[in-house]
């Protein structure tokens, strides 16, 4: 009777359906970028996504925002991105390269999502100095 017992507390504590995890959290993490920068110049930012897992079905997209200042932000594959818009993200190590179009101080915020809806958001300042104070040091 007690194994009767005890076969079937083990049979209704099991569980039929698999479970399968579909979403796991990411970083992105960058290189150290420049702080300064000059109207025309081109910053690199080198990225890497860092997966908490791996799930064949995972698609991860890309885009910015620039609320200070004014410049251009494109891929290494040489997309050029509208602020806002998302693009596909299909490597894991990528670079980005920002173009200021100003002498402004600028910002810049880029968005890095997965098809679940989790986000890894980073934001990179730029000091603008004139080529005359850049020639002076």
């Amino acid at each position: 009777m007690g194994v009767l017992a005890l076969a079937v507390f083990c049979l209704s504590a099991c569980d039929r359906e698999l479970d399968v995890q579909q979403s796991y959290p990411f970083t992105v993490e960058t290189m150290p970028v420049q702080k300064d920068i000059i109207k025309g110049q081109t910053a690199e930012i080198r990225c890497t996504l860092k997966r908490g897992g791996d799930f064949a079905d995972t698609h991860y997209t890309i885009r910015y925002f620039q609320p200070d200042g004014k410049g251009t932000l494109k891929m290494d594959d040489g997309t050029v991105f509208k602020p806002n818009d998302r693009y596909p993200l299909t490597k894991d190590v990528f670079r980005l390269y920002y173009t200021s179009l100003s002498t402004d101080r600028q910002t810049i915020d880029v968005y890095v999502e997965d098809s679940f809806g989790q986000m890894a958001k980073l934001s990179f300042e730029f000091n603008s100095q004139r080529n005359e104070e850049k020639e002076k040091k």
